[in-house]
């Protein structure tokens, strides 16, 4: 698997890469530090980038991870001793790395957090199910995240896992690395002497060695039940219990001063991750705090002053010249060699049968082809050496120097060797530039197809509009124009459906502007799409209204729930008359195209309604009874028509009232009773006679109210069950 690992350094992040890349998966880190270069353990690639930089979806979509892993309450990268800076970056980063990941959308993405979400007394192991409650800056802020990262995955069908730790402890390398508690009580038991607790605190603690198997665990199994998991060793401990191991094995000078006996507990419950994934804590606390104390004691200058490690001097030693060593190793094993083939020239320079054997020509040979030009150039001066040697066993020095064989063989000996050297630092650059060709052009590769496939989905996308005629200009407006064949009071409704055809979802609905800061619903397909409720400000909806304010289509890039996925208003004149809402849309639909396509439909749409609206308005004053606002009977019969029509079609709600009056009585009761309507509401006649009132977008629970406070207004009413008109 390709594993994505988030965060600073660190031992977690640490021992997290050795784990993955032991068991043979191929590990990525991204440092979230442009500048600052950080040791961290080995890993196959690494992106020195900020967690808010531009080029996140693209090293996403480089690495395309099977799991990725952010170190969320752990990452190092963060300063909690600034919390209120450090809050609004923490929850940025981590929206930014959701919105990259989202793109991709392969994979897992664990976020990790800490038990510090809840911050209370509890009787009872802490489950998944308990509420968090936080309470300062830092436990908000991770509750927060756990929220986003939930809304993450309903809203865009993500596969998000959050993981709290619980009260995780382990060894320290520095000073830096001090953030457990057992590390921070040892430290201060170094610093000043006495260890200060709270005996009535009760928690559980998790060795990091286990968090590390629970966490690799998380992302090897394929499938998963819950999002949200407690790792937890559930083995009660408390502050004092601390201590007494700490000064069991530090020093027994170390005092424990109990500030406060106030119990205190809080446990994660880690059942769930136990049952589901099968595996258990086997760390032991005492023994990890035996080594943490004996590490810290021996290291005491580094933790206690804050001054760096300081190593053995064999280390010292090694690290400063360790360059110079391997560098060393090839001639020092030239050397060695040439021994035996010094001693072997020797023995057959006298022999009948091997004198014509020349040794040092085959240990020159041996040398270039395995080191190259420089070893065989070495390999020569000193078979050179060792000839001159031997031939003075029996002749001058003076004599073997003027001697024109000595050359000869010397010249024989240095171009074989340069010759066959050379050769192979040809055919060892020619092969790394071959490697370096290949992986350039595999890189290539799978960025064609990568690019290839997206041209494919494009055509097929395009294959299919020309096919289908699905979202082609003239598919849209023949599904338009079919609201020119309804009533008048019938072109919101259908407008809603033809909506949901077009866009794909059943989430739509339209509101009416009823007047400079409310919005009423007129009509909608599901529920999701009336959970804004019947009546919105919809001035006070921020970003959302800045968008329709300038006739842009608005797009809910932050998920943010409060708010539709897409909305797009309809203007006449300059005034907003409706505002069109979208939910159910899937991320890759919420584009640039999808938007310009919702504005075209609602250009369309715009025609159908504002023209029911000028033909309503037209004949307003032959549908009202004379000075009252009351519908004549057959403006009013074909009102409750289209809302019974559109409720039967779920695209609407309604009640009908029947008003207990006399007939004379009914201009009067018009005054009163308007007073407390809607102005989505209407007052009519029907064709059978007696005053109705038809309650646009409630139902009959809501309905009784109504007619309850009608009836303080001595109006006796009542719900008509089955509506014949």
């Amino acid at each position: 698997m390709n594993i994505l690992l988030i965060g600073g350094a660190g031992v977690l992040i640490d021992d997290l890469i050795l784990k993955f890349r032991k068991e043979g998966h191929r590990v990525f880190l991204l440092t979230g530090e442009k500048y600052k270069q950080t040791k961290y353990e080995r890993v196959f690639e690494k992106y020195n980038f900020t967690y808010d930089c531009e080029e996140l979806s693209e090293i996403m979509e480089s690495v395309n991870p099977d799991v990725t892993i952010f170190m969320g309450a752990f990452d190092t990268n963060f300063r909690w001793k600034e919390v209120e800076r450090e809050t609004a970056r923490y929850t940025s980063s981590l929206i930014s790395l959701l919105v990259a990941y989202a793109k991709i959308a392969k994979g897992r993405f664990i976020v990790l957090s800490s038990d510090e979400v809840f911050d209370g007394n509890y009787d009872l192991p802490v489950t998944e199910d308990v509420a968090v409650q936080a309470k300062n800056p830092k436990a908000v802020m991770l509750a927060q995240a756990e929220q986003v990262c939930d809304n993450f995955r309903k809203g865009w069908n993500l596969d998000v896992m959050v993981l709290r730790l619980d009260h995780m402890y382990t060894i320290p390398r520095e000073s830096s690395d001090v953030h457990d508690f057992c590390s921070d009580m040892c430290l201060r038991a170094l610093q000043d002497g006495v260890i200060r607790v709270n005996g009535g605190h009760r928690f559980s603690l998790l060795n990091e060695r286990d968090a590390v198997e629970f966490i690799y665990q998380t992302a090897k199994k394929k499938t998963h039940k819950y999002s949200l998991y407690h790792l937890s060793s559930g083995e009660s401990v408390t502050e004092l219990e601390v201590a007494q191991m700490i000064q069991k094995y530090m020093d027994d000078s170390i005092s424990i001063v109990n500030n406060s006996e106030k119990e205190y507990k809080c446990i994660l419950d880690g059942r769930r991750f136990e049952e589901e994934y099968g595996i258990s804590t086997f760390g032991s606390l005492e023994d990890t705090i035996r080594k943490i104390t004996a590490y810290m004691k021996k290291n005491r200058e580094a933790f206690a002053y804050n001054e760096k490690i300081r190593l053995p001097w064999w280390k010292r030693l090694w690290h400063k010249w360790q360059w110079l060593l391997k560098a060393l190793i090839p001639f020092a094993e030239n050397v060695i060699c040439f021994i035996p083939f010094f001693m072997i020239n020797n023995r057959v320079t006298d022999s009948a049968y091997f004198s014509s054997l020349d040794p040092y020509l085959l240990y020159v040979l041996l040398f270039a082809i395995v080191y190259g030009q420089q070893q065989a150039t070495f390999s020569a001066i000193l078979s050179v050496a060792g000839y001159l040697f031997r031939q003075m066993y029996n002749r001058t020095g003076f004599a073997v120097i003027i001697d024109y064989n000595t050359y000869v063989w010397m010249a024989q000996l240095f171009i074989l060797g340069l010759v066959v050297g050379y050769m192979r630092d040809q055919i060892r650059s020619i092969r790394m530039e071959s490697a370096e060709l290949e992986e350039h052009l595999s890189r290539q590769i799978r960025g064609i197809k990568d690019i290839n496939g997206s041209n494919v989905r494009v055509k097929d996308v395009l294959e299919q509009q020309v096919i289908n005629q699905k979202d082609s200009i003239g598919k849209i407006y023949n599904i338009t124009s079919k609201l020119d064949q309804y009533m008048s009071e019938e072109v919101l409704f259908y407008a809603v459906e033809m909506l949901t055809e077009l866009l794909n979802t059943r989430d739509v609905a339209i509101y009416n502007v009823v007047n400079g800061d409310y919005a009423r619903m007129f009509s909608a397909a599901s529920e999701k799409a009336r959970s804004l409720g019947n009546s919105i400000r919809y001035r006070e909806m921020g970003s959302m209204y800045e968008s329709l304010k300038e006739h842009k289509v608005y797009i809910n890039k932050t998920m943010d729930q409060a708010y539709p996925l897409m909305a797009n208003a309809i203007y006449e004149n300059d005034e907003m008359k409706m505002i069109i809402m979208i939910w159910g849309l899937t991320w890759d639909r919420m584009t640039l195209g999808q938007a310009n396509f919702l504005s075209v439909v609602s250009y369309l749409i715009q025609n159908a309604v504002l023209r029911a609206n000028r033909y309503m308005n037209a004949l307003e004053e032959k549908r009202y009874m004379e000075d009252t606002g009351i519908l004549e009977p057959e403006a009013f019969s074909s009102l409750v028509k289209a809302y019974v029509r559109a409720q039967n079609r779920d695209l609407a709600e309604c009640t009908l009232l029947k008003i207990q009056t006399a007939e004379d009585d009914y201009s009067h009761a018009a005054q009163i009773l308007g007073k407390k309507l809607r102005n989505s509401d209407y007052l009519g006649v029907l064709p059978d006679g007696g005053l109705y009132i038809l309650l646009a977008n409630t139902k009959k629970e809501e309905a009784l109210i109504v007619g309850s406070r009608l009836e303080e207004l001595g109006y006796q009413n009542e719900i008509v069950e089955n509506i014949d008109v």
